[in-house]
């Protein structure tokens, strides 16, 4: 006989929406904050000049101005009030957690439980702050040496710029805590969704409209559309990968009560450390590019320029540097974040030890052994799904371009989004069967 969990999860479907008042308030909220972030990259700096922003950016959104500004929906193109997005916010963040992992008084806050987490996100938020000035100045400063750009360069123009965009920044934090805690996903997660997922549309219509010109066959179209249903296919089941640890726990004692031996399973997922790889990676490698941009030789000559012409996206040194990054940061954040010496010392303080293996120093091995061979496999699915792309553009001339990268995001915020939304119809058929239940107790009494 099924149990109560499983008889709710095969009964679970969306139409139990329109019944889940909670549910719909969290929908409406995310949705509503979302067209809030979207009218704001439409919002422009003043004092700006779009024909000449236009003109300017297009020489350089082959470098890291291009990967924002994906990220960013086009604020970045348009230099909006939202062209820093929540980019600084998702900076402090990484900056934050890897300095947990060196500072051992940051460590020591992390153990503390929900205190210590509060202490760290207002660690977080200052250092959001901080950087999101930085990148602010360095903006204002780049727009007023790009000449004819800024109609009225000076300082209140770079004060009012450093200004705004670090209050556009700040609201856009905000706004993604009031998703996280009042809607549905994660709220900075949702707002780089937003962003990629703005320029879906208008690359399909371009991609359609090629195929009505003659540009590409018919034949090209549908093996993309195929190729890309297979790509998004397999992100969602190696995302869902899991290598799972058995850990027995033995009879125990407490009190005048006698607990049984249990079993249980310690998760690892073969992509431990998700999208920060290619970010990194990419953001690296668009340095060069980004300098070749702003520099004023007409020719193009030098070692920048040089450089940026051997690592622009296709070339064989590029495929390789960015296979080899990607490697690199996924084994890095993957040491940084998961620690098998604090994981193996836990499992032996609650008496927890995995079938086979000593407790202690011979656990953390095993951990630490198992965890290298799935990283392996993480590594070399993160490589498969980003270098796709590029040689789909490259070699096959493909003008839809939409990265390994953005696609990884795309689908695990949809991934995690859908499974939060399952997480509350599954509740809200709960309590509907408690209430049931409740109601029938009452009437046979």
């Amino acid at each position: 006989m099924a149990s109560a969990a499983e008889q709710l999860a095969a009964n679970l479907n969306f139409g139990a929406i329109a019944k889940a008042e909670e549910l719909k308030k969290r929908i409406w909220f995310t949705l509503g904050a979302l067209i809030v972030y979207r009218l704001g990259t439409y919002i422009p700096l003043p004092g700006i000049d779009p024909d000449a922003l236009r003109q300017s950016f297009a020489n350089a959104q082959g470098g890291v101005l291009g990967l924002f500004n994906m990220f960013s929906g086009g604020a970045v193109e348009r230099m909006a009030i939202f062209a820093l997005n929540i980019m600084p916010y998702i900076s402090a963040s990484i900056i934050v957690q890897l300095l947990t992992s060196v500072l051992p008084s940051l460590e020591a806050l992390k153990k503390e439980g929900e205190s210590g987490r509060k202490v760290l996100n207002q660690y977080t938020r200052y250092l959001t702050v901080v950087l999101a000035v930085f990148q602010a100045w360095g903006i204002a400063v780049g727009l007023q040496s790009s000449g004819g750009i800024v109609q009225e360069p000076g300082p209140f123009f770079a004060i009012s710029t450093v200004i705004t965009l670090t209050g556009g920044t700040l609201f856009l934090m905000w706004i993604g805590e009031q998703i996280t805690s009042r809607g549905i996903g994660n709220g900075s997660s949702l707002i780089i969704f937003a962003g990629i997922v703005a320029h879906l549309p208008s690359a399909i219509a371009g991609t359609l409209e090629l195929g009505r010109q003659g540009a590409l066959s018919t034949a090209v179209i549908l093996g993309v559309a195929v190729m890309a249903a297979a790509v998004v296919y397999f992100i969602v089941f190696m995302e869902r990968a899991q290598r799972r640890l058995l850990i027995n726990y033995p009879k125990r004692q407490v009190g005048n009560r006698m607990y049984e031996g249990q079993t249980s399973f310690m998760p690892l997922k073969l992509n431990t450390p998700g999208v920060i790889p290619p970010i990194f990676a990419s953001s690296l490698l668009l340095l060069p590019a980004t300098a070749a941009s702003f520099q004023t030789d007409p020719n193009g000559t030098g070692i920048v320029a040089t450089l940026a012409t051997y690592l622009g996206h296709g070339r064989p040194l590029y495929m390789i540097l960015y296979a080899a990054l990607i490697i690199f940061f996924a084994f890095f954040y993957t040491a940084v974040v998961f620690n098998p010496q604090e994981t193996a010392e836990n499992l032996k303080k609650h008496g927890g030890f995995i079938p086979g293996i000593r407790p202690g120093e011979r656990t953390a091995e095993y951990i630490d052994k198992v965890l290298s061979r799935i990283t392996v496999i993480g590594a070399a699915y993160l490589t498969l799904i980003c270098l796709i792309p590029e040689i789909l553009v490259s070699y096959a001339s493909l003008p839809f371009y939409f990265g390994g990268t953005s696609l990884l995001i795309v689908v695990s915020v949809t991934m995690d989004t859908v499974a939060q939304v399952h997480g509350h119809l599954l509740a809200h058929q709960y309590e509907g069967l408690v209430k049931k239940a409740k109601l029938r107790g009452a009437r046979r009494r």
